[in-house]
């Protein structure tokens, strides 16, 4: 049955309506909580003063968001102009060239940021991985990236290496580990890549320009180094019709939705609520069901806003850099969940499709996903939330597999080749449903707390049965068929003739 099986237009209008009375309904619940809990004890440290015009308090309980738009965002947005104004010279003068002032440009900045310790530091881990890319042995470049990957995630070798770095400010630690961690990754994106080189070695230059770049260095995303080589030694620097317009309008477009969630952040507590479990008991239902919701669709715009803000100096420097994620609302299925693409990039590249291969094999597909959420589990930092939001996900990556296996066979192929494409397709819509919110229980937990994601799930799967279970997944269903016809119309503009329906690819982790 295809995806471009077509529903009665009044059924998608009656899904638009259903869905949109509850998206108020559950965004009421949560306006109302936030407005009487404003000034709660457990809030003190996590509401404060926010915009004087609004008259109310602002939620400030996600610390990056703050650092990025907030308390650090001038000394980001100097670092960031400063080169764009560089690359943008020397691009002029000497486009051959460019690369190599990314990488000095960012070398030099990240030296009076972080200090010579750190540059040390970080210089020690290129040395030592470029070394072993010399020898050309895919196995040992894993061996040795993810060993010194563990130096940086593991006691006491963690503690060790960031008490070398000297200097005392707000974003050190934050700083020492993204810029020791995406360095790590790159390095090995580098070593795997001159492993397939057949002819000589990429030299060691090369891996410092491509570290070293400076608005991938401390937030990312990863850009894997064949991407990112060809595109930054390519001197033919011209522009596609409207490109510039384009990069205009999504950064106006980001500008507007960062003032849009500050102004959210004064009527909705969302990030502060689920960590206050005596008021998360009193909520109802609905306004549960919301507010895990909206933490993961926050979570998405956060990471949209914040790496579709390097991207736009990224394209700027005529780089084609990761996309940011799939909104969470457009997911349905394990296998297109991820948070970070360009880490999501990396671990399909490097991990899940050279394991996996076609995915197709359920003995084969399962050793790709726990290796590559066992490579994932160490990114995170290994700890016990860590490993059950990667068992989780592991688990429901390839639960979908074997259901799509059994369901390839007799009887339920010929029953559903023998129903129509459209009621396939609500048949499928209801299965959907309900996977949409193990992805948000199993995220959840990753974002709020093991606690909170356990109550969420008791409240709708135990006690709210039957009443807010069902009406909760009706909701749900009304959004996947809704995101199923926008991926209908999106095949038909790709692809005018029929296609077989794919609830499953490639593995997207965090």
């Amino acid at each position: 049955m295809g995806i471009k099986a077509a529903l009665p237009r009044y059924e998608l209008y009656l899904y638009t309506a259903v869905l949109g009375v509850a998206l108020i309904w559950a965004g009421s619940w949560l306006s109302e909580a936030s407005s009487e809990n404003e000034n709660r004890k457990a809030f003190k440290e996590s509401v404060q003063p926010g915009w004087h015009y609004f008259g109310r308090k602002m939620d400030v309980a996600d610390f990056e968001w703050m650092m990025w738009f907030s308390t650090f965002r001038n000394h980001i947005l100097f670092a960031l102009i400063g080169h764009v104004i560089f690359a943008k010279i020397f691009s002029l003068l000497a486009p051959k060239h460019r690369s190599l002032i990314f990488g000095v440009y960012g070398g030099l900045a990240v030296l009076i940021t972080m200090g010579w310790t750190f540059m040390t530091l970080v210089l020690s881990h290129c040395i030592i991985l470029y070394s072993i890319a010399l020898v050309k042995m895919k196995w040992l470049c894993f061996v040795a990236g993810l060993t010194t990957l563990a130096s940086i995630k593991l006691e006491p070798y963690n503690s060790w290496q960031e008490a070398l770095v000297t200097g005392s400010f707000d974003l050190q630690d934050i700083l020492f580990y993204g810029g020791c961690g995406f360095s790590i990754m790159r390095c090995m994106s580098f070593a795997l890549e001159n492993c397939e080189k057949k002819d000589g070695n990429y030299t060691f230059c090369d891996l410092l320009r491509y570290n070293f770049y400076l608005p991938f260095f401390f937030f990312g995303p990863i850009m894997t180094f064949d991407r990112f080589h060809a595109q930054v030694n390519n001197s033919q620097l011209t522009r596609k019709e409207r490109e510039m317009w384009n990069i205009t309008t999504k950064a106006l477009l980001h500008l507007g939705v960062i003032l849009v969630v500050d102004v959210f952040f004064h009527y909705l507590y969302i990030l502060t609520i689920p960590s206050d479990m005596k008021l998360v008991g009193k909520l109802s239902d609905w306004c549960l069901a919301g507010l895990a919701y909206s933490n993961l669709v926050y979570d998405w715009v956060k990471a949209a806003i914040m790496f579709g803000v390097i991207n736009t100096v990224a394209r700027l420097d005529h780089l084609d850099p990761p996309q940011p994620p799939k909104c969470i609302t457009m997911l349905y299925v394990f296998s297109e969940t991820h948070f970070d693409r360009g880490i999501n990039d990396w671990l399909c590249k490097y991990v899940y499709d050279y394991i996996g291969g076609d995915h197709d094999k359920i003995f084969k597909e399962l050793l790709a996903t726990i290796c590559t959420f066992a490579v994932t589990t160490l990114w995170l930092g290994p700890c016990e939330l860590v490993y059950i939001w990667s068992f989780f996900n592991c688990f429901g990556l390839n639960f979908e597999l074997w259901v799509a296996k059994l369901f390839s066979f007799p009887p339920f192929s010929t029953i559903e080749g023998v129903m129509g494409e459209a009621m396939s397709r609500r048949i499928r819509g209801v299965f959907n449903a309900a996977n949409f919110w193990t992805i948000v229980l199993y995220n959840v937990l990753s974002l709020n707390s093991l606690q909170f994601a356990k109550l969420v799930g008791r409240r709708l799967i135990f006690k709210g049965f039957p009443l807010s279970t069902l009406s909760v997944l009706l909701v749900t269903y009304c959004g996947v068929q809704l995101v199923k016809e926008r991926e209908r119309k999106q095949a038909l503009l790709e692809d005018p003739e029929p296609v077989k329906p794919v609830d499953g690819g490639k593995e997207k982790a965090e």
